[in-house]
């Protein structure tokens, strides 16, 4: 038996020499040490020694396990170093070369100013609420005060899916929908996608964007509606900028108005891209809650008034940023968004 040991050690000190691998280390320290090893099989045999000779040959047995194991700890530890020298230079990195430049993408300016709006209007203690691009006709007409023959109405005109359900053509069912659902007061601005059939020219598109604000409580007048457009138009275009609200007509205001403001380029004093008027393209329409809207949404108008505005976030944008033409903020030019 001690033949037998000192036979395995040689054998397994031979075969430990011939390892290139980890894989192949641990298939030699299973065969000689593992619970089936070798040594294990030896040390079994035990049982038919005699008493002196079992303390001879445990002792015995273990030296060579000792050898055994200290052999194959050594070569794991040379070969893990050889295994990390070889991956730090098949990793290396040359720094000398040039590196790739990474293109970091920033807000469309659409995104921009609609995220600027917010922002302003949150500040005045709006709230910011969304809702569906397809739309109901009740939400998107009939609540909003716009009988059957009104011409919004027409096919021409409207993108419908089928009879009672169309492609929302502004943002204010969203403040339908928040004036059925909880009670004055409110104020809130909604912002999103719309659809018009518009032919398209410089600026028109059969879809824009929309950003309307809605405020209901008691005792609200004309005077509330025109002091937020005048904070409005400061915070967003400057100090400098003049405001003008000219009467207009909407079927869910009254009284309404249309608001300009001042050309970016003379600040009103007249030049050829205003065409010496002064001012700028009209940026939004206003006016008081009708009676009927807040009628339609369960208000009653004998205790509680309100105004509304809705502008096109594409118009704000092309103001702003002196943009001529929409179709540039759709057509994911990079030349041309870039700039911003």
């Amino acid at each position: 038996m001690k033949e037998r040991l000192n036979a395995i050690k040689e054998s397994a000190l031979n075969e430990i020499k011939k390892v290139t691998d980890l894989e192949k280390l641990e298939e030699l320290r299973v065969k000689f040490l593992g619970k089936k090893g070798e040594i294990t099989q030896v040390l079994r045999g035990m049982k038919d020694l005699s008493k002196e000779e079992r303390p001879i040959i445990g002792k015995i047995a273990n030296e060579v396990r000792e050898v055994i194991e200290d052999e194959i700890e050594k070569l794991k530890l040379d070969l893990k170093e050889k295994m990390q020298k070889e991956r730090l230079i098949a990793e290396r990195i040359d720094i000398s070369m040039p590196g790739k430049e990474k293109i970091i993408g920033h807000r469309h300016p659409l995104i921009s100013v609609m995220e600027e709006l917010e922002n302003v209007f949150m500040n005045m203690g709006f709230s910011v609420v969304q809702g569906p691009e397809i739309e109901t006709v009740y939400n998107n007409f009939d609540a909003l005060n716009s009988p059957e023959n009104h011409p919004s109405r027409d096919l021409s005109d409207t993108f419908y899916i089928t009879d009672d359900i169309l492609l929302r053509t502004h943002t204010s069912p969203v403040q339908i929908r928040v004036m059925k659902q909880v009670k004055p007061p409110l104020r809130i601005v909604s912002a999103g996608r719309t659809f018009r059939f518009d032919d398209v020219d410089d600026t028109h598109s059969p879809m824009f964007h929309q950003f309307e604000g809605l405020v209901i409580d008691k005792n609200i007048t004309m005077a509330n509606l025109k002091d937020t457009i005048y904070k409005f138009v400061r915070e967003i275009f400057g100090e400098d900028m003049k405001v003008r609200f000219r009467p207009h007509y909407f079927p869910f205001t009254e009284p309404s108005a249309e608001v300009d403001v001042s050309c970016f380029k003379c600040k009103g004093k007249g030049c050829p891209a205003c065409n010496g008027t002064g001012w700028s393209m009209e940026i939004l329409g206003c006016g008081m809650v009708h009676p009927k809207v807040l009628k339609n949404c369960g208000i009653d108008p004998e205790v509680y008034s309100g105004f509304a505005f809705g502008l096109g976030v594409d118009r704000i944008a092309m103001v702003k940023y002196g943009i001529n033409n929409i179709r540039l903020l759709f057509e994911n030019d990079m030349r041309f968004l870039e700039q911003f």
